[in-house]
């Protein structure tokens, strides 16, 4: 298993999706890191929220989705590395790349921009491996359903940019309609986006959100198990 995780994150390393992932938060918080004002808790949480959107939504789904397509799950069943092996690196990977995307735009909040860090620090990693196991879970079930690694793509994109909308990572959410920012916090984006600015404002993240995301995490990868197709 360790010899397919050092393959698994060679091919990672050169994977576009990969780096896009790296510096598309990194970009959105150094433009608008120079205008915010000292103590702000919206920026940096909406950029963390919008790292582990991009690897739950978009990477890990469309590499999934393109191994089937390519029929190498299907091959690995006949290898003594069996297909779920290949799951586990996968989840594995990806979760580093979310946590070096996220320490990324900590490093450099803090660090060039000056920005407010959270003193909650269990509380904020509560609610990042609640956030990324919900995102991850959704990626997942995309996986499971999606017929090739494009339809993969383009699903995690339909999906994205709604909920991105409605967490209020694309519009700030004292202008949206306060009917449909109320509906965003319960949306797994919106619930981890909100818990993470009630962490970088020295408060407690809502037990209720924390639920919403443990419920879209257990629930939407019962679903991904039941649906998915290793060839």
């Amino acid at each position: 298993m360790m010899k397919l995780a050092v393959v698994e994150a060679k091919l990672l390393t050169r994977e576009p999706g990969a780096l896009f992932s790296l510096l598309i938060p990194l970009f959105i918080l150094v433009v608008f890191g120079s205008s915010i004002e000292p103590g702000d808790t919206v920026l940096l949480p909406m950029a963390l929220a919008i790292a582990v959107g991009m690897v739950g939504l978009y990477l890990l789904p469309t590499t999934l989705a393109a191994y089937r397509e390519r029929g190498i799950l299907r091959r690995l069943s006949a290898t003594p590395v069996r297909p779920g092996n290949l799951l586990v690196v996968q989840l594995i990977l990806q979760l580093v790349l979310a946590v070096t995307a996220c320490g990324l735009l900590l490093a450099v909040a803090g660090t060039v921009l000056g920005a407010t860090l959270p003193t909650g620090v269990p509380s904020a990693v509560l609610v990042f491996l609640l956030g990324t196991a919900s995102m991850f879970a959704i990626g997942l079930l995309i996986a499971a359903l999606a017929p090739n690694g494009r339809a993969a793509n383009g699903i995690g994109v339909l999906l994205y940019f709604p909920m991105a909308y409605l967490a209020g990572l694309m519009q700030p959410k004292d202008q949206m309609p306060a009917m449909v920012a109320r509906i965003g916090e319960y949306t797994p984006l919106g619930a981890f986006g909100q818990s993470m600015r009630e962490v970088w404002a020295g408060g407690a993240p809502s037990p209720l959100l924390l639920g919403v995301l443990a419920a879209y995490a257990l629930v939407v990868s019962i679903a991904a198990a039941t649906f998915f197709r290793w060839e």
